[in-house]
């Protein structure tokens, strides 16, 4: 069975008329009666009442119709798939570390809906190592993932560096901790409050503390950065989140922030991809520019870089 043959006979239905199908078609009578013809001659039925002024379908010919009309759509549908100037729509699936929803998503959920109305956004939370199978599987399409410094993501999916995100060390006030800055070695002797194994700023102070051959002690795996804020005020452990997180806590008064001389406290906030249908990709590309600005903006870009010259005086 032919799509074009299909598609004369919609035309004829719409119209009328085999006249005025065979203009809309570009085709010459004779040519486009042929391609009606096959089409019956496949599925062995009449499809037209040719006494009919204007021109109807018959009963077979109405189901026809709507069938075919079904199939014209999907395989339009199938051409614009691997078109990346068609408009974006159907589903675009991204994930994304827990904690960045509430920091960094909003604007570009705006963007992308106002861009692309019929686009359909799924977000899914989750700690990094498992949105990054998630990409290479397919079961996401882009994802937002942090990685300590010196690790890239996989050769096989398309990754951008978008920006770096500092983190603080912070205690509680009843604690009784120096002001002045302190070293991994010190914070040794303290357990930490702090997301459960797989969270990307968790495992960048693992690998600190490891490297320096430290303990690395977790008193409480708790989930969400209030939580974990609550119970580092109340004394059950130091804790490690950003800048933003602590200055919207209710607890920040019975915090204090610890400055280490030793640890980069930061990860590098990457943007990932795997193979993505053309129709997709402006919405990926108008995504990763986005997230970029807001990651990179305002008081979270400006605290990253006073982190960045804070260390370097230090270091000189």
């Amino acid at each position: 069975m032919n799509t074009r043959d299909l598609q004369a006979f919609v035309a004829v239905v719409d119209s009328g008329s085999m006249v005025r199908a065979a203009e809309k078609l570009h085709l010459t009578q004779p040519g486009l009666t042929r391609r009606v013809q096959n089409l019956e001659s496949v599925l062995g039925a009449e499809l037209l009442d040719r006494q009919s002024k204007p021109l109807k379908p018959t009963a077979a010919g109405n189901e026809v119709y709507a069938l075919a009309r079904t199939v014209l759509r999907a395989v339009d549908d199938l051409l614009l798939v691997a078109s990346p100037e068609s408009e974006p729509s159907g589903e675009l699936r991204i994930g994304l570390p827990p904690f960045l929803a509430e920091v960094a998503l909003e604007k570009p959920v705006d963007v992308l809906r106002g861009a692309f109305p019929r686009l359909t956004l799924r977000v899914t939370a989750g700690w990094s190592p498992t949105l990054l199978q998630s990409v290479e599987r397919a079961s996401l399409d882009a994802s937002i993932v942090l990685m300590p410094s010196g690790t890239v993501p996989p050769e096989t999916l398309h990754a951008t560096l978008l920006a770096f995100l500092p983190t603080v060390i912070v205690a509680a006030r009843t604690l009784g901790l120096p002001d002045t800055p302190m070293t991994l070695a010190d914070l040794a002797s303290y357990e930490w409050v702090l997301n459960q194994d797989g969270c990307g700023l968790r495992s960048a102070l693992r690998r600190a503390m490891e490297a320096a051959g430290l303990p690395f002690n977790v008193a409480v795996e708790a989930f969400g950065s209030e939580l974990q804020l609550s119970l580092v005020a109340r004394g059950l452990g130091i804790g490690l989140v950003t800048p933003d997180m602590l200055e919207r806590t209710a607890h920040l008064p019975a915090l204090q922030v610890i400055e280490t001389t030793d640890f980069r406290t930061g990860v590098d906030v990457w943007f990932v991809h795997g193979s993505v249908p053309g129709r997709l990709m402006r919405a990926i590309d108008l995504l990763r520019g986005s997230l970029a600005e807001v990651l990179t903006s305002g008081k979270t870009a400006k605290q990253g870089k006073d982190t960045k010259r804070a260390r370097i005086r230090r270091q000189s």
